[in-house]
């Protein structure tokens, strides 16, 4: 069930209506069976992964707790891992290897006709991570049901954020002993929504028209480097408003349910440089490598050529997560060198700029490193959305050796599936989305100076929010509602 579809704005409403009426010791097995039905809208049968790797978490964890031994609790946590991997690598890289094989060793490893269970790296991880919490002395949960809405709690249940236990178990936890209704929560939530619908419906859908005539045809080569440079840049805006737009929903759906769950975006590309960029983009999963891949690898501790390689490891294991294919594995081996080598060179750079005494605080050298930084990630891009690693080297050659200034001026912009209409459209939401970003980059939230007003100010702004989304929403013959981008994932 997708939340820009008609199923999910009759689902929601009905689903809180009567979590909200319910006695509070009903709301966990109220939100469960919403929560499993909202998956089994997409696949009925592939919930029972869903359920497997719930079961086997949940058991591995009371197992691990009441483990009279390390060394015991250390074999059901290895076996709770495999088990789970194997089922994702079953399911989402057992092609990829065995594609990899065969061009290798020219072998005749036969493949999988399977389709990929949407979110399932998802909430893999997050079960994961709660047996590994449980290891390493968190609560174990041993009400099986509220474990079970843990991993499953629909909001973030396909795309993130990806949760840790002491912050979602703990609010499920609370379920049947507070009060959950608040009109301040309520309202909030609904904003929240408003401004993820409006980073997918108005922006990223809209981008995404540009982006598939650009990147989705086999006859890229026609298109001049402007033209491709457009096009890395669109897709470049739309994979965050896509990504960071599922998010506001999910946070803004449970906050209306009272229930807080992580941030996953803090204004990415604002940063200044690719560790800044990791530390504000899909956050979750930046720390859940930080915490079960890149500590237990001996993070910094085992000297310097130690860390650089377990930082390489983190970004390629990253990028594999991102996709089953060489392209996801460049992109995320491409972000771990220059993450290496911005490392390696701040301390000279710092000295040099010291010792010629400039100043690298000012607006300027800000607004440039920025920029320098976008243009970087943006261009790695292009390797997480091409078809290829070759494709990628192409089009990446084709924009440094192809543009020409006459193309900004000549309507090539305009022959990648926009008019002129729709990219005036685009380029206002651009610009308020910017706006939001640096107001939030400098501690002052927008959509907070909504919340402070009145209640006829609110719904008016409510009413006048849906208003627009259905008028300048994508829709019709270019539109294709289809899942956001990281349903695959």
């Amino acid at each position: 069930m997708l939340f820009n579809s008609l199923s999910f704005l009759i689902f929601f409403p009905i689903c809180i209506a009567i979590y909200f009426v319910v006695p509070r010791k009903a709301r966990v097995y109220w939100l469960l069976v919403a929560s499993i039905c909202f998956y089994m809208c997409w696949n009925p049968v592939y919930v029972l992964l869903l359920i497997a790797s719930i079961v086997i978490t949940y058991v591995a964890g009371r197992l691990i707790d009441a483990a009279d031994s390390r060394k015991t609790g250390k074999i059901v946590l290895s076996l709770s891992i495999i088990l789970n991997f194997g089922i994702l690598f079953v399911f989402k890289y057992f092609n990829f290897f065995s594609d990899t094989i065969n061009k290798i060793a020219k072998a005749h490893v036969p493949r999988l006709d399977i389709l990929l269970p949407v979110g399932i790296s998802f909430y893999t991880f997050q079960a994961i991570g709660y047996v590994i919490d449980v290891y390493r002395g968190e609560k174990c949960e041993k009400n099986i049901a509220k474990y079970a809405l843990f991993v499953s709690f629909f909001p973030q249940l396909v795309a993130g954020p990806i949760e840790r236990s002491k912050n979602l178990l703990e609010r499920i936890n609370r379920l049947d002993k507070e009060n959950l209704y608040n009109a301040e929560d309520f309202l909030k939530g609904v904003y929240t929504m408003l401004y993820g619908y409006f980073m997918k419906m108005m922006m990223a859908d809209r981008l995404a028209i540009a982006v598939n005539h650009v990147f989705d045809t086999a006859e890229y080569s026609t298109y001049n480097g402007f033209q491709l440079a457009v096009g890395a840049v669109f897709f470049s805006l739309q994979i965050y408003c896509d990504f960071a737009g599922y998010t506001y929903i999910a946070i803004g759906a449970a906050r209306v349910m009272g229930i807080r769950i992580c941030d996953n975006f803090n204004t990415p590309y604002l940063s200044v440089g690719i560790r800044d960029f990791w530390d504000r983009w899909h956050m979750s999963l930046t720390t859940w490598f930080r915490d079960y891949l890149y500590f237990p690898l001996g993070g910094s501790r085992k000297g310097k050529v130690r860390k650089y390689v377990n930082i390489l490891i983190v970004f390629l294991v990253s990028g594999l997560w991102h996709g089953a294919a060489w392209h996801f594995v460049a992109w995320g081996l491409l972000h771990g060198i220059l993450r290496v080598g911005e490392e390696l060179i701040s301390g000279p750079v710092k000295k040099f700029f010291d010792r010629i005494k400039a100043d690298t605080t000012t607006f300027a050298v800000r607004l440039l490193r920025i920029s320098l930084n976008f243009i970087t990630v943006t261009i790695l891009w292009i390797f997480f959305r091409a078809e290829t690693i070759g494709q990628a080297v192409d089009i990446v050659k084709r924009i440094f050796t192809g543009i020409r200034l006459w193309q900004f001026f000549d309507g090539s912009l305009l022959l990648i599936g926009t008019d002129s209409k729709e990219l005036n459209v685009l380029f206002v939401c651009i610009l308020f989305m910017t706006v939001v970003d640096i107001l939030k980059k400098k501690g002052k939230d927008v959509l907070g100076l909504l919340y402070g007003q009145n209640r006829w100010f609110s719904f008016v702004t409510i009413y006048l929010a849906i208003v627009i989304l259905v008028i300048f929403g994508v829709y019709g013959a270019k539109y294709d509602a289809s899942q956001f981008i990281y349903f695959q994932f």
